[in-house]
């Protein structure tokens, strides 16, 4: 642990909620913030009752029309507004992450720079919203007929973010949502709540460029959060989170639009056709991607798939670059800290436990497998039984294991054995294998020559089978959030 003394306090005593724009400061309870490497309480925020919610709604649907009467120069210029003032406070909105998440102060600053890429992305977006002209006239039972497609704003929205990314996965949601025009009300997580707190602030701020009512940020309880996936009012859910919450919004959510990103356990393979002179450097990134911000991550590294000719030598460089990360756990406020506390003791136990069923079951543990409180050692596993969790589950935490291959057409059956298929990495200097592994491994993306745990913000960004439905990423969030609408004409422009 590092020995790294914190000075100072990182965020305020309290926040507002945003009902409608307005900030209300007071409501029957509140929702302490814990600081999740003290453990201490850091904040609290009043938390919206069912009548809250109800007026978010009404109140939604009246900023309907206003927000669909946007032009895109006025929408470029909130989201504009809004990264600026984001990289104004990128401190502030960094150490509140480090708080509210444990998350290292080096991987939050990571993620308030991808938010104001984010909401920069959705500003360009908002002036490309492009339609397309039709010829209809495809039989002479068509003669005159042409067509114009224009896209238009679905109407009130439900979003409901986790806590792992609780700045920039809100900012995937909120940007796309000003770009199409659509109000929203976004719950956020209940243990993270902060950052999402402090983007009302940057958003009251649009006010009256943005119209009044356009959104709604609302901490409540699971129970009254199931008005958001029920309600018809809404007319799309967009949802991050586990798989058995995400298919039970999508049961709930009647007529409605989902769009839902659940996780996954992603594969990494290294191949034979990789030159051995880029092995440390492909280590390093496999350890990156397993272990940083605590292996929560719904595209952290979890299983990697090693060919047998370069199976020792990288088995070896894995170890000894995951031990001095052992040292490197500590307050994540300091920045040489690599790993920090996971979200909850709960979860660090549950990682240990499954750690030591796969070890019961005769899996060798190479690095790490030890918690203290809630803290998890970067951990790596070999010889792992395909009946074990780490195998089949998504860990969600500071975990993966290696596995050997000969056969290139067979590890990619064995990438797709899982349940999940959101992202895979694959490293391989044939372009045969990796136009192979493109076409045929079950992942809504296929990374060549990097980790899984790539994610460029403008990218479409999604996974098939358990990892989820439809596409994020800004431009095809947008899509998502509007419908295609079209005009037919007959004999338009003959005089």
């Amino acid at each position: 642990m590092s020995k790294f003394v914190r000075a100072g306090q990182y965020v305020k005593s309290s926040y507002p909620l945003y009902l409608g724009s307005k900030p209300i400061t007071s409501s029957s309870s509140s929702l302490e913030v814990i600081d999740k490497f003290t453990n201490q309480v850091a904040s609290k925020i009043p938390m919206a009752d069912k009548e809250m919610i109800e007026q978010s709604i009404i109140i939604a649907q009246k900023a309907c029309e206003p927000m669909k009467q946007l032009s895109a120069a006025t929408k470029k210029q909130i989201l504009l507004n809004i990264a600026n003032d984001l990289e104004k406070r990128a401190d502030e909105f960094a150490k509140a992450i480090v708080v509210e998440v444990g998350k290292p102060l080096v991987d939050a600053n990571a993620e308030v720079g991808r938010a104001i890429d984010t909401f920069t992305c959705a500003a360009e977006e908002s002036i490309r919203q492009y339609g397309e002209q039709i010829p209809l006239d495809i039989s002479s039972r068509n003669l005159g007929f042409q067509g114009i497609t224009k896209r238009f704003p679905v109407g009130p929205i439900s979003m409901i973010a986790p806590f792992n990314f609780p700045l920039n996965l809100c900012a995937h949601k909120i940007a796309p949502s000003i770009a199409a025009g659509c109000p929203f009300v976004l719950k956020p997580s209940d243990r993270t709540p902060i950052s999402a707190m402090l983007l009302g602030e940057l958003l009251a701020k649009q006010t009256p460029l943005l119209p009044e009512g356009a959104f709604s940020i609302l901490p409540t309880t699971h129970q009254d959060a199931s008005i958001l996936s029920k309600d018809e009012r809404f007319k799309l859910c967009s949802f991050t989170g586990s798989p058995a919450i995400g298919w039970k919004i999508k049961n709930e959510a009647g007529k409605k639009k989902v769009v839902l990103e659940l996780g996954g356990d992603a594969a990494c393979i290294v191949d034979s056709a990789t030159q051995r002179s880029r092995l440390p450097s492909i280590a390093q990134r496999i350890l990156f991607g397993g272990f940083y911000s605590q292996g929560q991550s719904c595209i952290s590294v979890q299983r990697v798939f090693i060919h047998d000719s370069l199976y020792d030598q990288m088995k070896q460089l894995l170890v000894d670059g995951a031990k001095p990360l052992i040292q490197r756990m500590g307050d994540p406020m300091d920045p040489t800290t690599f790993v920090g506390p996971m979200i909850t003791e709960h979860d660090a136990k549950r990682v240990e436990s499954w750690v030591n069923n796969a070890v019961s079951k005769g899996a060798n543990v190479l690095v790490g497998g030890k918690r203290s409180d809630h803290f998890m050692q970067p951990t790596i596993l070999e010889n792992l039984p395909l009946d074990t969790e780490i195998s089949c589950k998504e860990v969600f935490g500071p975990v993966f294991f290696i596995e050997r291959f000969n056969d290139f057409k067979q590890v990619v059956q064995r990438v797709n054995s899982s349940e999940f298929g959101l992202q895979a990495g694959v490293f391989t200097d044939d372009i045969h294998k990796a136009y192979y592994a493109f076409n045929n491994i079950e992942a809504g993306a296929v990374v060549i020559n990097d980790i899984p745990s790539v994610r460029v913000d403008a990218q479409p960004y999604g996974g098939i089978k358990e990892s989820g439905f439809g596409r994020e990423g800004i431009r095809h969030t947008i899509e998502e959030y509007t419908e295609l609408k079209l005009m037919i004409l007959k004999d338009i422009g003959k005089i």
